[in-house]
């Protein structure tokens, strides 16, 4: 019976050293996916912070200014004006939502009896 109880001892021993073999590799695989992603991450935004500022420098005013000049005769662009924008006072907004009925009233049941009626 002793013989069983090392055995099955030995064999849970090989059974965990082998369970955490696996898991310090997998661990080991998962760290560097995470380095992996936080250098592509950071490539990313070092990418975006160009494109941020090239987009700002291509869309300078006097630049489009002067492409609007260039284009003239196909776009037609011409510059804003105050009077090409609304008033405050010219917006429609939408009508008013009808009240709800809290108390209502059945005249269907109600009886028309000639001294409701006035005479003309």
């Amino acid at each position: 019976m002793k013989g069983l109880a090392y055995i099955l001892a030995a064999l849970g021993v090989i059974g965990l050293a082998f369970w955490a073999y696996q898991e310090n590799y997998a661990t080991q695989r998962t760290l560097k996916d995470t380095r992996k992603l936080q250098r592509d991450i950071g490539a990313a935004q070092i990418r975006l912070g160009i494109l941020k500022a090239e987009w700002a420098y291509l869309n300078r005013p006097s630049r489009l200014q002067e492409l609007t000049e260039i284009n003239f005769d196909r776009l037609g662009l011409l510059p804003l004006r105050p009077n090409q924008f609304g008033r405050v006072d010219e917006i429609s907004y939408p009508p008013d939502p009808f009240l709800p009925i809290t108390n209502p009233v059945d005249v269907s049941t109600m009886n028309d009896t000639p001294s409701d009626r006035q005479v003309p």
